[in-house]
């Protein structure tokens, strides 16, 4: 949290410009705008209740995104916006679901990302995080329309051990019959859940597990060559890749 700065701006013309400030800065890596909802217009919260304000917070958009998209482009910063879904009026056919702030975010973004919560994680009668999935509508860096599922717990975020069981599965690596799931020859879990907490609380199967993952993509880790399988312990150890005791 030490590398961590969090601005809680009046209104949407002060988060813009405070934006635009540590952008032309160079100081951050990324910056998140939580949510493009909430950027409301200086008029807008001076104004009274019910007064009709058509096409201010597009306006502000447009307006703040010509500035932002130059200084973004020289700079090594990266700029996320999240946004919220809502509900056209009156559409009878086609998608009814809009994002709010106009048309601008849309045309300047270089990645688009629809993330969806599709299902809830239990453990037992507790709900301890969603199941999401993400697509991507718009890429201007790779081809667009990709789609992804992972697991985001309320206590850790985004389950790295859980991705490497649905990679390992899809990759052969982890085979998984009915609910079991099994690596080396050896059962690791009934159910995902049980399978992720093996993996917890063996690191280095979930390493080896891992840099075969990144071998069967293609993609090299950087501590790969540093990294000795689970296999490949002392020579006093007797535990197989799963860490069970065997003769």
């Amino acid at each position: 949290t030490a590398d961590l700065l969090v601005s809680q701006p009046d209104t949407g013309e002060q988060a813009l410009e405070i934006t635009e400030t540590l952008v032309r800065s160079g100081a951050v890596d990324i910056i998140v705008i939580d949510s493009v909802a909430a950027l409301v217009p200086r008029a807008e919260l001076e104004g009274e209740m019910g007064d009709a304000h058509m096409g201010l917070q597009a306006r502000l958009m447009s307006q703040a995104l010509r500035k932002l998209t130059s200084s973004i482009s020289r700079s090594q910063t990266t700029v996320a916006f999240i946004n919220q879904i809502r509900m056209k009026i009156g559409v009878m056919f086609g998608n009814p679901e809009t994002t709010t702030g106009g048309n601008a975010l849309k045309f300047y973004a270089s990645v688009r990302l629809d993330i969806r919560r599709i299902e809830s994680i239990k453990e037992g009668q507790d709900v301890t995080g969603s199941r999401v999935r993400v697509k991507v509508v718009k890429n201007k860096m790779a081809p667009p329309f990709k789609q992804a599922e992972f697991d985001v717990l309320f206590a850790e975020g985004v389950s790295k051990v859980g991705e490497l069981i649905d990679l390992g599965v899809d990759r052969k690596i982890v085979d998984k019959s009915g609910a079991w799931f099994s690596y080396g020859g050896e059962r690791i879990g009934q159910g995902r859940e049980a399978a992720r907490d093996y993996l917890k609380a063996h690191p280095a199967v979930a390493r080896e597990i891992e840099i075969k993952i990144r071998e069967a993509a293609g993609v090299g880790s950087k501590d790969a060559a540093h990294a000795r399988p689970a296999a490949e312990k002392r020579p006093d150890d007797k535990r197989s890749p799963t860490g069970k005791v065997v003769s």
